[in-house]
């Protein structure tokens, strides 16, 4: 069985892009999923998408997170836009739907900018001492003085995996550090990748509620991940937020055939 599949990646977050539109990828075929997304002995990324025709949307994409699991992924769904485009299924504004829903996206035709809307968050709290906000996936922020000296990996797969957090499979945890008004630097270990990721598209969105509910960021906040620069915008009232948008760039890296 042989696969094509176009490699992105959206501030470092590298992704797998199928065309399934006519339905031939098993996605019950967990091990097969694992096996693309293994940095080894497949094409290797931080998740691999599915997209689809859909009824009523632009196109479907369905993601898998590289242990093959399933949840949102903000840098994810930015670069399904880019392919969904070259496929002209998707316009300059529009909708697609995925793990949690529809939402809607934007690209800006002269930079190549793209934007996708978050669903509205009303809901946050603490565990283990920070705040906890769930974006489409669960997130944990942690905020730190110096993020050069933070050892992600250990100190972030004890708070993924920590009891508070068994019943949703663990959480994603960010560390972030204020670098001027509004504008952060962000280091995030990823639950389904297990490790830390360049950039995480849902995870500075949840970073953005939390300064902003700090008192740290207005309506908008700027993000200075490892892969890149993600800006956050966002409509508050109280402790409400509305009209989020996850916005940057976008690349096609190469295309290629995988033999299964």
């Amino acid at each position: 069985m042989s696969l094509g599949f176009e490699k992105y990646q959206g501030t470092g977050n590298d992704f797998v892009v199928i065309d399934d539109r006519q339905l031939i990828f098993p996605e019950s075929n967990l091990p097969l999923v694992q096996k693309i997304c293994n940095r080894k002995f497949g094409v290797g990324s931080d998740g691999l998408m599915l997209v689809r025709n859909h009824p009523e949307a632009d196109f479907e994409m369905v993601f898998f997170n590289p242990d093959g699991s399933r949840s949102l992924c903000g840098n994810g769904s930015r670069c399904a836009v880019h392919f969904s485009r070259k496929l002209g299924m998707a316009a300059e504004i529009g909708t697609f739907t995925t793990t949690d829903g529809v939402h809607n996206y934007k690209v800006d035709p002269t930079t190549g900018i793209i934007a996708i809307g978050m669903h509205d968050v009303k809901k946050h709290s603490y565990a283990k001492g920070y705040r906890f906000i769930h974006t489409g996936s669960p997130h944990l922020i942690v905020n730190v003085d110096d993020i050069d000296h933070v050892d992600v990996l250990h100190e972030g797969v004890d708070l993924r995996r920590a009891a508070e957090f068994e019943q949703i499979n663990g959480t994603n945890v960010n560390f972030v550090s204020e670098i001027g008004s509004g504008s952060f630097r962000v280091r995030t270990y990823e639950r389904g990748v297990e490790a830390e990721t360049l950039s995480c598209g849902t995870g500075v969105t949840a970073a953005a509620i939390a300064m902003a509910l700090d008192g740290r960021a207005t309506d908008q906040a700027e993000f200075h991940t490892q892969g890149g620069v993600l800006q956050v915008r966002f409509k508050k009232a109280g402790n409400n937020f509305t009209d989020i948008w996850l916005v940057g760039p976008v690349q096609h890296v190469f295309s290629g055939i995988f033999y299964a």
